[in-house]
């Protein structure tokens, strides 16, 4: 079973973000790191691979600067190989371009499985994983809590607000994993190692016959105007009891249609 991760490459969300004021992007000009919420699509993957009796698991990302740090993290923890896109006209592209560029490297890999992320954790749309089933013409499950394969048939539990529905789709197929359903392994030091010199095939827009016209920030659908700090947190209201502050909360919690 062949299974491809979607993984992006982020700033260190333990250090201040930056952006940069002539164009409102985020700076990623410094080492980036493998997405969290990725790292569950990662370990679903293997663990799906393991549960086949064997397989592969590769990588897609696209990052600037030829940028690898997160893919080996994810090369560490057991994923065979990895394809990058990286070009300076992709600076700027937007979640569609976004899904176009992945959709294109992976449509070149033949997978029976694809695994992605719900959502970033610096982009936070929501909608990539989706983008690139339909630019690749396949099925899209989306919050998968649990995933079992058996022959050509993907099963889902699909997380619900009341609980999960029970679905199902033929392979190849793209599934969105929900974040926290798998504790990802830890690389170990020879996972590490090993990890150095496994393969990262790097691509540019010219090998995947992609008009840089349609991608970057001429072919973005969207545009930041302007960024501003968020509003400092007001005091909240303080109820002292004289005998009827349980009133009053009820009162507030009504107002808030709570109860």
């Amino acid at each position: 079973m062949k299974v491809i991760v979607c993984v992006k490459q982020i700033p260190d969300p333990a250090l201040p973000g930056e952006l940069d004021p002539s164009t409102n992007y985020l700076k990623r000009d410094d080492k980036l790191i493998l997405d969290e919420s990725d790292s569950y699509g990662v370990e679903m993957a293997l663990q799906l691979v393991e549960a086949a009796g064997g397989g592969d698991v590769s990588l897609v990302s696209m990052a600037p600067n030829g940028e690898v740090g997160g893919l080996r993290t994810a090369l560490a923890m057991g994923a065979e190989d990895a394809v990058l896109v990286s070009d300076s006209a992709l600076a700027g592209t937007d979640a569609l371009g976004t899904a176009k560029v992945l959709s294109a490297a992976i449509s070149r890999m033949s997978p029976d499985l694809i695994l992605a992320g719900v959502e970033s954790s610096d982009g936070y749309t929501g909608t990539v994983p989706e983008m690139i089933a339909g630019a690749l013409n396949m099925p899209s499950i989306t919050f998968a809590k649990q995933i079992r394969v058996e022959g050509s048939t993907v099963m889902v539990q699909r997380q619900t607000e009341a609980g999960y529905d029970d679905v199902e789709c033929p392979t190849p197929a793209l599934v969105s994993v929900t974040a926290g359903v798998v504790e990802p392994r830890y690389p170990s030091f020879k996972g590490i190692m090993a990890a150095k010199k496994k393969h990262v095939e790097e691509l540019d827009l010219d090998a995947l016959g992609i008009d840089s016209s349609a991608v970057g920030k001429d072919g973005a659908r969207q545009e930041t105007i302007r960024v501003t700090d968020a509003e400092a947190r007001q005091a909240g209201e303080v109820v002292e009891d004289q005998g009827d502050a349980h009133e009053k909360i009820i009162e507030f919690l009504g107002e808030l249609k709570v109860i």
